[in-house]
């Protein structure tokens, strides 16, 4: 596949891929998190896929149900016309709960005509480490492990069983329905039941689109990506994925290739807070309980990663069976990351507990349970804001003093003097106040370089960083300091190129980045916003929204010459970057009341 041309489905607790052709070629399951039983976007041989075939005489087009997760397939030539509506159940239950199972639904819809294609349905578990057999009981096909047969998914279909497992050529003649599901379905699944689900959970996002703020320009972009970011967050936990996939490389036949599958306290709180800004309030509700959850006591240490369910262990695996996306090796589970220190994820982290504290604060015992974790974070930054680290892009061969894990580290001690405030904690802020202080000073002393008149990527180094051009947004300094205004020139002059963004060009672990890193030239577009090349920023824009694919979705990297779409995909990161710099091109229209969805 020359691009990343996938939808995504998902319904807050798995999800899939579905290729421009129709076939699922990623989906882990019961969670998003779970070994794969499609997989075919890492190895098309061995990974797993379902999918149809049809004749070259077809014309395969796609596009979202509008303002919905419901993702639609049309197949059409001159002997017929289907769509494929393929979705995961989400929708709110009679007790107020929510239905959102483990399982996929592919609505065939029938147009016109007398349309014909074969079923190709090629599940592969664990990562294609467990060859399957499937065996037709009653109304369910039972798809079960070799090696360990209680390891099942079942497939219900209102198709003929032996049709769909031999591939045969099927006429269709009126709606079909074909279900994955993790568990053994215990109510009589047909059309109407089908049809019923699928009504139930356009309806859900719908109503969740529609409770988001409303803006004269680029709305449909910015749905587009508040839906991306919607399905990336676990209901469980309040947990935010990076990504829903592992091991797309970031430049193909390189080894930057990881498993995304987990929740950064970093890009999770970017994420919360932009769904704040858009007026979701319960996803930031839900990520406060989550990390109510990962720090159990006032002593626990902080990670910058851990698990959709707070687990700490995510040990870095090589699945070296697997040919890999592009043949790019290695495909790696797992993270190893997670035991770096990076000490600028506390101010992300901090500044969304601030909105928390400031918008919808919950009850006392939760007040009084965050506020032990406002404490804690500003330990942790008294004792480490002065260490080097690995910094937000994660090198891995040493520790250096990254400009932006001080401002950020800056950035944790403002937000928590302004929490100590609200909460009239007024010795608290005094002291933290004091420690911001001292953090913003040693910034401009060390991280300023006079000769080259700019803010520089460490304190020991000349070259420049994409993550400079955050400064402003938080606070650190005035969009229209000279010393920004430069520090965003520098960074246009040595990092731009070709219309994308380089994070930086200083030689790391694995050599020279040779490619774009999304989120970079979103920043930039938002810094020339701010400090005033707002026709600049304008065009870029329109530019870089080109290079999403045919449904509008990113992933993590762009190529710079072809403008092919590289890394983990959909990237929360970069959806979140184009909501945000969205909404400083537009007006906004409409601030809706809250309503929890």
């Amino acid at each position: 596949m020359d691009n990343l041309n996938y939808g995504v489905i998902g319904n807050c607790r798995s999800a899939a891929l579905v290729s421009e052709k129709g076939s699922i070629e990623w989906c882990c399951l019961p969670d998003f998190d779970s070994p794969s039983i499609f997989a075919a976007i890492l190895d098309s041989e061995k990974g797993g896929y379902f999918g149809f075939t049809v004749d070259e005489s077809y014309t395969i087009t796609q596009k979202y149900i509008y303002r919905t997760n419901l993702l639609c397939t049309e197949f059409r030539s001159p002997e017929g016309i289907f769509e494929v509506i393929d979705f995961m159940p989400r929708y709110k239950t009679s007790d107020n709960d929510y239905f959102a199972p483990a399982e996929i639904y592919r609505y065939i819809k029938y147009i016109s005509g007398a349309p014909v294609f074969r079923v190709r349905y090629s599940p592969s578990f664990n990562y294609a480490r467990e060859e399957v057999s499937n065996v037709i009981v009653g109304n369910y096909v039972r798809t079960y492990s070799r090696k360990k047969p209680t390891d099942c998914i079942y497939l219900y279909t209102s198709l003929d069983f032996n049709d769909v497992l031999k591939s045969k050529e099927i006429v269709l003649t009126g709606n079909r329905f074909l279900l994955v599901s993790y568990n053994q379905k215990l109510i009589d699944i047909d059309i109407i039941r089908v049809y019923l689900e699928m009504e139930r959970t356009k309806v859900y996002w719908l109503n969740w689109t529609n409770r988001s703020k409303k803006f004269r320009k680029y709305t449909e972009e910015i749905i587009r990506s508040l839906l991306v970011l919607k399905i990336m967050s676990f209901q469980s936990t309040g947990a935010v994925l990076a990504a829903i996939t592992t091991s797309i490389p970031e430049t193909l036949g390189e080894v930057r290739n990881w498993d995304y599958r987990f929740c950064w306290l970093r890009d999770a709180s970017m994420s919360v807070d932009t769904l704040i800004k858009m007026g979701h309030f319960y996803s930031a509700q839900s990520f406060i309980g989550y990390l109510k959850g990962i720090l159990k006591s006032k002593t626990d240490s902080f990670q910058i990663m851990y698990g959709i369910r707070g687990e700490r262990e995510l040990t870095e695996t090589v699945l070296g069976h697997l040919a890999g996306y592009g043949n790019s090796k290695p495909v790696r589970i797992g993270n190893a990351a997670f035991s770096q220190r990076q000490n600028d994820v506390f101010g992300y982290l901090m500044n969304v507990i601030y909105q928390y504290y400031k918008e919808f604060p919950g009850t006392l015992d939760e007040i009084e349970d965050i506020w032990e974790i406002v404490r804690n974070i500003c330990r942790t930054i008294t004792t480490q804001w002065e260490k080097p680290d690995k910094g937000i892009w994660e090198i891995r061969n040493k520790d250096q003093h990254f400009v932006i894990s001080k401002v950020m580290s800056w950035v944790a001690m403002d937000r928590a003097v302004k929490i100590a405030n609200l909460l009239k904690e007024h010795t608290y802020a005094d002291t933290w106040n004091g420690l911001a202080t001292e953090i913003k000073e040693d910034v401009f002393k060390k991280g300023w370089k006079e000769d080259l008149q700019t803010f520089t990527q460490t304190y020991a180094n000349s070259e420049l960083d994409a993550s400079l051009l955050l400064m402003a947004e938080y606070g650190f300094i005035e969009d229209d300091d000279p010393r920004y205004v430069n520090t965003v020139l520098a960074v246009r002059k040595a990092l731009y190129h070709n219309g994308l963004v380089y994070r930086y060009i200083t030689h790391d672990d694995f050599g020279t980045p040779s490619s774009s890193f999304t989120i970079c030239t979103f920043w930039l577009i938002q810094a020339l916003y701010r400090t005033g090349l707002r026709e600049e920023a304008k065009e870029m824009f329109e530019n870089l929204l080109k290079c999403g694919n045919h449904l509008g979705l990113f992933s993590e990297d762009i190529d710079f010459t072809t403008k092919r779409l590289l890394g983990n995909f959909p990237q929360a990161y970069s959806h979140l970057a184009l909501i945000n710099t969205a909404t400083m091109f537009s007006e906004e229209k409409v601030i809706p009341k809250f309503i929890k969805p």
